[in-house]
């Protein structure tokens, strides 16, 4: 079952039972103070156990009053002129409590370690990296499906990363000679100067060849020579690889949504990574 994306007004919102919560994508700052009712609303008649929600941090009283916590801050998100904050709202007292915590902070103590580890090592020469047309999108669509067994957006129809791919959405391959091993994206938001690096998927019998790293610097190459400021990442923090990779790269640590994502069969609690792009 896919969540539900959706406009309330000029705001956005994902839900269903898939994550078993409210997404506020897009906080349209006039609405916020209709939005917040209509979300509790929304939970009540879903029986859903959290609201996560995505606003400028001019918002942040409006959001505290009604109950919700500081889970994360990206600063210059919006311009970079305001810092972006995620903030969660629990309906049910076991969805945020962490059974995990001691092994999720050693993960990220230990990315954080080795953030000044040697550099990436070359590309080995038998693998290409390029962006992704649309005769890539059943390969694309193939390769998520079998990389993950769920998933909180639809990547594994073709119909959905046709349609991001148009929009706002850029996909990248590594590939070794024909064959696609690895994949990830760049969600970009030029009204804010910002994009997101995610949907990273690697074939398990490439792993340990740093596509990810490798994938990652291409996408910031293109981000900065288009013009973008900030980019950040939504990582599970159970991953140790991918918030390895994002700390190597030199991110930083934003905060951890906790219990927040339903991926691979799970809900996942998720680290926020961030950096501003400088040249030189």
């Amino acid at each position: 079952m896919i969540d539900i994306i959706e406009s309330y007004g000029n705001s956005l919102i994902q839900h269903g039972k898939n994550s078993n919560r409210i997404y506020l994508m897009k906080c349209a700052v006039a609405e916020a103070p209709q939005l917040i009712p209509q979300m509790n609303q929304l939970a009540f008649e879903h029986n859903y156990s959290k609201i996560i929600a995505k606003i400028p941090e001019s918002l942040n009283p409006i959001f505290t009053d009604a109950g919700y916590h500081l889970e994360a801050t990206i600063p210059g998100f919006y311009q970079g002129r305001e810092s972006c904050q995620l903030l969660g709202k629990y309906f049910c007292p076991n969805r945020k409590k962490l059974s995990n915590g001691r092994e999720l902070k050693n993960i990220l103590d230990q990315a954080i370690v080795k953030k000044n580890t040697p550099a990436i090592h070359p590309l080995p020469q038998e693998f290409t990296i390029r962006r992704l047309r649309e005769a890539d999108i059943p390969t694309l669509a193939q390769l998520y499906h079998t990389v993950f067994k769920s998933y909180p957006f639809p990547i594994f129809e073709a119909t959905y990363l046709r349609e991001t791919m148009v929009d706002h959405v850029i996909y990248y391959g590594v590939f070794d000679q024909d064959l696609l091993v690895a994949v990830s994206s760049s969600e970009t938001d030029p009204d804010n100067g910002n994009s997101e690096m995610t949907d990273f998927a690697v074939l398990p019998a490439y792993r340990g060849h740093q596509l990810a790293l490798h994938l990652l610097k291409e996408m910031e190459i293109d981000m900065l020579d288009s013009g973008y400021h900030l980019l950040y990442t939504i990582a599970r923090a159970a991953s140790a690889a991918m918030n390895t990779t994002f700390a190597r790269a030199h991110y930083h640590y934003g905060g951890t949504l906790i219990n927040n994502t339903q991926i691979s069969g799970s809900i996942e609690s998720m680290n926020i990574w961030y950096k501003k792009l400088t040249r030189g």
